[in-house]
């Protein structure tokens, strides 16, 4: 039996009142739901509202909690600047993001730069800061990746250490783990180291020069001069999240499941992620403005995959961004294109041979505008399975379903492994 492992980036909302998955149109999902065993997960667990890439380490079978290193050495994985040198280098996740003209007040208008920054303007703005010289001979190496994402790598011929704050206000460390904060300033926060090491102590100077010498540079850009002129939100600072020095310890996921890995991902973490567990990994270009074309391709590149890999693991960032945004028509209109144009598409599969698996890495509800740590509905078709008689897939049906409720994703892979015999 082989699998497809659909992940909604977000999809998932709070469990009262009308969510984006209740509301929308959804034939082909719902289609599945009447073949499938449901139920609910926790990614991390209760309390936890998580980034996506500990909630894909978890969904994918894999205890954050034993393995996760910061989600900076992912995105530089996914982005391909790994780290060169381990223990001297410490990588981040990066926004271009907005601030006040009057930089002194760093005072946050947009964490994003109103979301419209272009992967070629923020490559120009990324090339204008890589080879920074900080102090003592060290440097920044910044790589611009989707949008308004980035990474940034800081390097010393001193050691650095990974435990130091963030400078974005809407994650909080806990541990290596980043959660979204429930209330924060909007105003750039200063790093800090979270020990009492030197070398904590001397990459948080570092972070916070980096901060200083990039606002000075980015003010003055051509690239934010051109979008000044044409009423956009200047990407005029940077903000760093999620420190990580050195790659997880991993059993490759083929050895795992004794079974072979394929991925279609469309975010550099996923990409990172999916490397670094030994997974086949389809090159496909970032998601554009064209969310048909762009599922058309992913379809035709999984049904390829398909023909040769045991599981083949999709991650759709779609429903997330409108969820970000408060956007609850975005949100719906986000997971019906998804089941128009891919999740139709799957089922024209032989499901005999084939189980589908369908959830979110974690919840994105419209009214936070964030993540949260609400439960996640998940789906299991197969019609070698006894179905729970589901009729619509989302949140509140998906709590009767026979599965239950899972504590901690990483409990779903290995259950769903065992269920389908894979």
């Amino acid at each position: 039996m082989r699998l497809l492992y659909l992940v909604l980036d977000g999809a998932a909302d709070e469990l009262n009142g009308e969510t984006p998955l209740k509301v929308a149109e959804t034939p082909a999902l719902d289609k599945l739901a009447t073949k499938a065993k449901c139920g609910v997960q926790y990614s991390i667990g209760k309390g936890y509202a998580p980034e996506s890439d500990v909630a894909v380490l978890s969904i994918l079978g894999y205890n954050p909690h034993e393995h996760y290193t910061g989600r900076g050495v992912l995105e530089a994985l996914g982005t391909g600047i790994p780290l060169q040198r381990e223990g001297y280098e410490v990588a981040f996740r990066a926004n271009f993001a907005t601030i006040r003209k009057d930089e002194k007040t760093l005072e946050i208008i947009d964490r994003r730069c109103g979301r419209d920054l272009s992967s070629e303007e923020a490559v120009e703005l990324a090339e204008s800061l890589d080879g920074m010289d900080l102090a003592d001979d060290a440097y920044a190496r910044v790589k611009a990746s989707v949008g308004h994402r980035g990474v940034v790598v800081l390097g010393s011929n001193y050691q650095l250490s990974d435990n130091v704050g963030n400078t974005d206000p809407a994650y909080v460390r806990i541990g290596k783990i980043s959660t979204a904060a429930e209330k924060f300033e909007h105003k750039i926060t200063h790093c800090k180291p979270l020990d009492n090491s030197s070398e904590a102590a001397r990459t948080a100077d570092l972070v916070n020069i980096f901060t200083k010498r990039s606002i000075e540079i980015l003010k003055n850009h051509l690239a934010n001069q051109k979008r000044a002129t044409l009423g956009k939100l200047e990407a005029n600072a940077m903000l760093l999240r999620d420190a990580g020095a050195e790659l997880p310890k991993v059993t490759p996921i083929n050895e795992l499941y004794n079974a072979s890995f394929a991925a279609v991902t469309e975010m550099p973490v996923e990409e990172g992620i999916a490397r670094l567990l030994g997974m086949n990994v389809a090159e496909v270009p970032p998601p554009s403005k064209d969310k048909i074309a762009d599922l058309n391709q992913r379809i035709d590149v999984t049904n390829e995959l398909l023909e040769k890999e045991d599981v083949v693991y999709i991650h759709l960032k779609g429903p997330d961004e409108p969820g970000h945004d408060g956007n609850f028509q975005g949100k719906v209109e986000s997971i019906e294109l998804i089941d128009k144009y891919f999740v139709t598409k799957l089922l024209e599969h032989d499901l005999t041979k084939l189980a589908i698996l369908v959830t979110s890495d974690h919840a994105t509800p419209w009214k936070l505008e964030a993540h949260s740590d609400d439960p996640i509905p998940f789906m299991l078709a197969s019609q070698n399975l006894v179905a729970d008689g589901i009729t619509k897939f989302c949140e509140r049906e998906c709590m009767k379903g026979s599965l239950g409720v899972l504590e901690h994703g990483w409990q779903l892979l290995p259950l769903v492994a065992k269920l389908i015999k894979l």
